[in-house]
C-alpha cells in the first residue's frame, strides 16, 4: 500500500534533499495526488532512518544553521523498486469534507451549498494555476511519465471547475424559481 514512506524514497531516487524540502513537495507537486500531513514527515525520516532505508549528513552552512541532506541508501533504492516493480493499487478518493457536506447539502439549503462551492471553486483554481504553472516552468526538464502525470492533474482540476461553475448555475436558478 503506497505510504508516505515510498513517496519520499521517490523523491530521493534522483538526489538528496532535506527535510524542508520534502515537505515542500508534498506540498505542492505531490498534494495533487497524495495526501500527507507535515507532522508525518520527520517522524517517518527518523524510521526510515533506523530501518536504513536513508542516511543523514550534516552540511554546514555559512552564516545559517547546518541543515540535514538526506540520501536514499542502496537498501532504499531496493525498497522503492520493490514497490513500483509492485501490482498497482486501485486508488482512493482522498477523505474529503467537501464532498461529504455536499452530499448532504439537502439539510442546509441553496445558499450555503453554493457557499462551499465557491470555497472548492476557489481552491481548485488555485491548485489547477500551480499545476499550470509547474508544467511550464519544467515541462521540458520533466520525464514523459512526470508531464502526464500533472496533464492528468490539469485534466482532473478542469473538470471539477467545469461541474462546480454548472452546480452554481443550477442552484442559482432553483433560488430564483423559489423566489
Amino acid at each position: 500500500m503506497l505510504n508516505s514512506q515510498d513517496v519520499i524514497l521517490g523523491m530521493l531516487m534522483k538526489e538528496a534533499l532535506t527535510g524542508y524540502q520534502i515537505k515542500q513537495l508534498l506540498e505542492t507537486v505531490f498534494s495533487n495526488f497524495y495526501s500527507s500531513s507535515y507532522g508525518t514527515i520527520y517522524p517517518t525520516l527518523a524510521r526510515m532512518e533506523k530501518e536504513g532505508l536513508i542516511t543523514k549528513e550534516n552540511v554546514p552552512q555559512d552564516g545559517k544553521p547546518n541543515k540535514n541532506l538526506i540520501n536514499i541508501t542502496p537498501k532504499g533504492r531496493e525498497r522503492f523498486n520493490a514497490y513500483l516493480l509492485g501490482p498497482l493499487e486501485e486508488d482512493s478518493i482522498r477523505k474529503s469534507d467537501f464532498m461529504m457536506r455536499l452530499y448532504f447539502g439537502e439539510f442546509v439549503g441553496y445558499d450555503k451549498v453554493i457557499a462551499w462551492l465557491r470555497q472548492a471553486e476557489e481552491e481548485s483554481r488555485r491548485k489547477l494555476d500551480q499545476l499550470l504553472e509547474q508544467h511550464s516552468l519544467h515541462k521540458n526538464e520533466m520525464h514523459p511519465a512526470q508531464v502526464i502525470c500533472i496533464q492528468i492533474g490539469i485534466e482532473e482540476y478542469k473538470a471539477k471547475l467545469a461541474t462546480i461553475a454548472e452546480g452554481v448555475v443550477r442552484l442559482e436558478k432553483l433560488i430564483q424559481e423559489q423566489g
